[in-house]
């Protein structure tokens, strides 16, 4: 293995987590064993690991990005990864907002949908607004 694909599974488990990278390298097959190598060194060993942007910005861009490309599977994995990164349920609604306004409104209704669902598998449910009398 190389330094980068090391450091970027170094990364990739402080991002993403135990459980979810051994899911992934677990259910490898001589098809997708390449290509599990290939995102571990360069977008996690390569990208993730460049000094000009911390996790943060990282995370909250990535958010982004799978929201505009309607990606929900890696925008709630990345919903999860968020918390790992620092951000909090509230940074989370403000990426979308921001997002929304750049992506849609159709595309902002949606991530509040999944990340909602997200959220509350994760034990972190969205709180009710009491209604006014």
């Amino acid at each position: 293995m190389s330094n980068r694909y090391d450091a970027g599974m170094k990364v990739r488990r402080e991002v993403l987590g135990e459980t979810w990278v051994n899911k992934a390298t677990d259910a490898r097959t001589d098809f997708t064993d390449e290509w599990q190598s290939h995102i571990t060194e360069s977008v996690w060993g390569g990208i993730w690991t460049r000094p000009g942007l911390d996790r943060r910005t990282r995370s909250c861009m990535t958010l982004a990005l799978m929201m505009s490309l309607g990606s929900w599977d890696e925008f709630n994995l990345h919903i999860e990864a968020a918390f790992n990164n620092g951000l909090t349920q509230d940074d989370i609604k403000e990426v979308i907002m921001h997002a929304s306004t750049y992506c849609g409104v159709p595309a902002g209704n949606h991530a509040f949908k999944e990340a909602s669902a997200t959220l509350q598998r994760l034990g972190r449910a969205p709180k009710p607004i009491q209604k006014q009398a």
